[in-house]
């Protein structure tokens, strides 16, 4: 994936993105001009900054990756050193630009979602646009993941370097928006029923909204039946509580004998401050809000040598998805 065909052009759109753009502008001219010239200015900036940061060089050209892009060992390693907040100032521009377009490309498209309205045509591309930038953030931080994997060879480390590369240079990560278009529709699921919780045992959630997902999420759920940490963080995406929080859940039915608990009641089971927000499903930035939480209670346990899952769902089956194409 070295070469990624996105089709964008100068600006970090794509042909179809700048389409839809304009259909909405015109559209908006009719109905409110107001409107339209507010889309008209805000993504007239959006052009300008995507023109500035394609103009940067290949980040394969930057000082850092000279004279190592060719050692497989030592691309991987490099690269984790872009991970870390706090190594802000070793990271090549073009790195930290790219993260802030994609920001900048979200909540172009979100005010184009919300002004837009209840037009069902371009809310569904609009859906499409959005999941694809929050896909792309959660694939970079997955890719760290995996290079941090002592289970993958140098050889396919080397391999999602150089995806990570393309995905730095390009904005776009078609691995992510393919594979994690499973887990936005899972998200999809859940949200439009919420968990009854029950017996707290997960299967019948399960069952219940992913009987119409697809074939490669299916087979993904028969591979890691047996993988403990798969389910618990499994688990935490279907009830939206911590590892921590399900335990005490679950503890505290079996000590008062109780079978089953509804959706009102599980929050006064818990002690504290819920571990993990409250999602809003009409947000699509709940997605990766929620993804980013469990994601720091992960690293937190693999910190403190704590039980519970070390890593998330996402990370767990966009590894999954790696593995199977690699073989």
């Amino acid at each position: 994936m070295s070469s990624l065909d996105t089709g964008l052009t100068s600006t970090g759109l794509n042909e179809a993105e700048e389409r839809l753009t304009l259909d909405i502008e015109t559209w908006l001219r009719e109905t409110s001009p107001a409107d339209c010239e507010l889309v008209n200015h805000r993504f007239s900036h959006l052009r300008s900054l995507g023109n500035a940061i394609f103009s940067y060089p290949s980040i394969r050209d930057t000082q850092f990756l000279k004279g190592i892009i060719r050692d497989e060992e030592q691309l991987a390693e490099s690269l984790l050193a872009f991970s870390p907040s706090s190594r802000v100032l070793h990271i090549p521009t073009k790195v930290v630009a790219m993260r802030s377009f994609l920001v900048a490309k979200f909540h172009a498209f979100s005010l184009l979602s919300y002004l837009s309205g209840d037009n069902e045509t371009f809310q569904a591309e609009l859906r499409a646009v959005i999941f694809s930038v929050i896909s792309t953030l959660i694939t970079e931080e997955v890719y760290f993941s995996c290079l941090e994997d002592q289970g993958f060879s140098y050889k396919t480390k080397s391999s999602l370097a150089d995806d990570l590369i393309a995905l730095w240079d390009s904005g776009v990560d078609l691995r992510g928006i393919r594979h994690l278009s499973a887990l936005s529709s899972l998200w999809l699921a859940r949200e439009a029923a919420p968990p009854s919780f029950g017996t707290m045992d997960g299967n019948t959630e399960l069952l219940r909204i992913t009987i119409d997902l697809d074939e490669d999420w299916r087979d993904f759920l028969m591979v890691e039946s047996s993988n403990t940490e798969a389910r618990w963080a499994l688990e935490e995406f279907l009830f939206g509580l911590s590892w921590e929080e399900i335990k005490q859940v679950r503890s505290t039915l079996t000590r008062f004998g109780i079978s089953a608990v509804n959706y009102n009641q599980v929050r006064t089971y818990l002690d504290s401050k819920p571990a993990y927000s409250l999602s809003e499903s009409k947000d699509p930035r709940a997605f990766y809000d929620f993804f980013i939480e469990r994601r720091d209670a992960c690293t937190f346990r693999k910190k403190v040598s704590g039980p519970g899952p070390r890593h998330t769902l996402e990370e767990i089956y966009l590894k999954y998805r790696i593995i199977t194409e690699l073989r």
